[in-house]
């Protein structure tokens, strides 16, 4: 990998398969599917397994009451010392309309987790392009600055033999030298930024810090294309944070109907099957045991749980209304955002635009000034005016340059078509 060549799309698929948050957002997906089996549970059938040994050190009697069977009370004890006793029992849910009515949450609480690993996608695809652009632009900083300085060098070369030969002043060679010091500054500055920035994207795409990464030259994209006459038009769900708040105000909806549900009736079936057995010491307990079965319905019917139950419902469905509501200010929130994004990209644009003509005057005036300056009709402070509007245009022109990138992605992301972006490339 050392020796390839990384475009944009490359980083970002590479990011998309190994950035660490991957593993994470899988793992709520099996999250969800797991709760969703476990919410499943609870209406499949359950078989428990009980049993007992009971050693009565005082054996508990009865009194049967005189008249009965004779004129005195007779002392009786209807069970022995060791009595034993082994269940199974299989319970069946029939009818419990809360448990029904949390079923419906599963095929949501997937879905949610679908979205929140796409909702990690789109921002490794906006965190790498953005790292990315950025070293682009500090690649093409350095290109400029080692051309500026490549000039002053010449310079100060020339004004080093006007000097020697008394035709011009120490001063003179002394500006330049400044201004020399002052590009190559600059460019160790840059040189930073660039290695930072290239470590950014690394860390972005889930690459090893210590490892090289060669990105691809710039050249093809130092002027970016004109964009379309006609932006595609916002479509809000397109944006996966929406989409997942709706999911959200549903889910809540299905928490109100749950609670609300559980006023309501439940019927459960059962079957027993046990074995008991009684005896004066602990092997005649288990050598005596006969069985015993039954099977039946249960029905149960909460009376006395109202006023929590009613309060839970309350608490539940203004949390459902604060959802709903957040839906229709998340509708107007967007709106704005790509409006203000595309409206952006539109400005840099016009700026980059701007701001490559004036390099190219400014170019223009340092070349017919150095040509004066050579020929001696001009002096030294006009020839370091024009480098320095020629440096100014320079820097006005990769700050916008950045800008446009950024806006690009920053439009990308409020219309929620990052991945359409990254499909693009």
């Amino acid at each position: 990998m050392a020796q390839q060549t990384w475009n944009l799309k490359t980083c970002i698929e590479y990011g998309l398969k190994n950035h660490r948050s991957n593993a994470v957002y899988a793992n709520q997906k099996r999250i969800a599917d797991a709760q969703a089996k476990e919410a499943l549970a609870d209406y499949l059938p359950k078989i428990s397994l009980n049993g007992t040994v009971d050693d009565n050190l005082k054996v508990q009697q009865t009194v049967i009451p005189g008249g009965i069977f004779g004129p005195d009370d007779i002392r009786v004890a209807f069970t022995k010392k060791f009595n034993t006793n082994g269940v199974a029992q299989l319970d069946q849910t029939l009818y419990d309309q809360s448990l029904i009515n949390g079923l419906k949450a599963n095929k949501y609480n997937v879905e949610q987790a679908g979205l929140s690993q796409q909702q990690n996608d789109e921002a490794i695809i906006y965190n790498i392009s953005t790292a990315y652009y950025q070293i682009m632009v500090y690649r093409e900083q350095l290109a400029l600055l080692k051309i500026n300085r490549e000039t002053y060098q010449k310079q100060i070369d020339i004004s080093a033999l006007k000097v020697k030969k008394g035709v011009a002043l120490q001063k003179d060679l002394d500006k330049v030298t400044v201004d020399l010091n002052n590009a190559e500054s600059q460019m160790r500055v840059a040189e930073s930024n660039l290695t930072l920035s290239e470590n950014q994207l690394k860390y972005e795409m889930g690459y090893p810090i210590t490892d090289v990464l060669t990105v691809e030259s710039m050249s093809a994209d130092k002027t970016p294309a004109p964009l379309a006459a006609n932006i595609s038009q916002f479509a809000l769900n397109n944006r996966t944070d929406y989409r997942i708040s709706e999911i959200n105000a549903k889910l809540l909806e299905i928490d109100e109907s749950r609670i609300k549900a559980g006023g309501l009736p439940k019927l459960t079936a059962y079957a027993r099957y046990g074995t008991i057995g009684f005896g004066d010491n602990l092997s005649q307990s288990f050598s005596s045991m006969t069985p015993y079965s039954a099977v039946g319905l249960k029905l149960s019917f909460p009376i006395f749980d109202f006023f929590k139950r009613s309060a839970q419902y309350n608490q539940a469905k203004f949390k459902r209304l604060n959802a709903q509501e957040n839906l229709k200010l998340d509708e107007g929130k967007y709106q704005l955002q790509y409006e203000n994004a595309r409206t952006k990209m539109l400005k840099e644009q016009t700026n980059v635009d701007n701001n490559k003509r004036n390099i190219e005057l400014a170019r223009s005036v340092f070349s017919t000034t150095d040509l004066q300056f050579q020929k001696g009709t001009t002096d030294l402070t006009d020839w370091l005016n024009a480098q320095n509007s020629l440096k100014e245009a320079q820097n006005n022109y990769l700050n916008s340059l950045y800008q446009f990138y950024l806006a690009k992605v920053e439009l990308e992301k409020a219309g929620g078509t990052l991945k359409t972006f990254y499909s693009a490339l």
